[in-house]
């Protein structure tokens, strides 16, 4: 196929929307689904469920993240945050999560072992 009509394919595909972030509570456990892109736009909604799964006194909460496509800095980091508050003894389980997210926590909070990420 030459280039123009490549062009004009590329076109006629849907346009995936962004900046969507959907948040669940799971039903079998202590935790969270999220479903979407957490970015700048969704950090607050992201920011405010981490808030509420500190709150909680399971000694561990999971965030099932299999359905998420997309994780910035700033959602890393708001994580990260959200798990250094969590009292002694308490950890966070992270399921499935996206490769950007695994490698934000190795590269900028590679000892935060309150972390769990698990492929499950």
């Amino acid at each position: 196929m030459d280039s123009s009509r490549q062009g004009n394919a590329r076109a006629s595909l849907p346009v995936p929307s962004g900046n969507v972030l959907r948040l669940r509570p799971l039903p079998d456990r202590a935790g969270w689904r999220a479903v979407g892109e957490i970015t700048s736009a969704t950090c607050p909604a992201w920011e405010q469920t981490l808030e509420q799964l500190t709150r909680r006194n399971e000694l561990v909460c999971h965030l099932e993240m299999s359905a998420v496509t997309f994780v910035d800095v700033a959602g890393a980091s708001a994580l990260a945050v959200a798990a250094q508050r969590l009292p002694a003894g308490r950890r966070i389980v992270v399921e499935r999560p996206p490769s950007a997210l695994r490698c934000l926590l190795e590269m900028f909070w590679p000892d935060l072992s309150v972390i769990e990420v698990v492929a499950r």
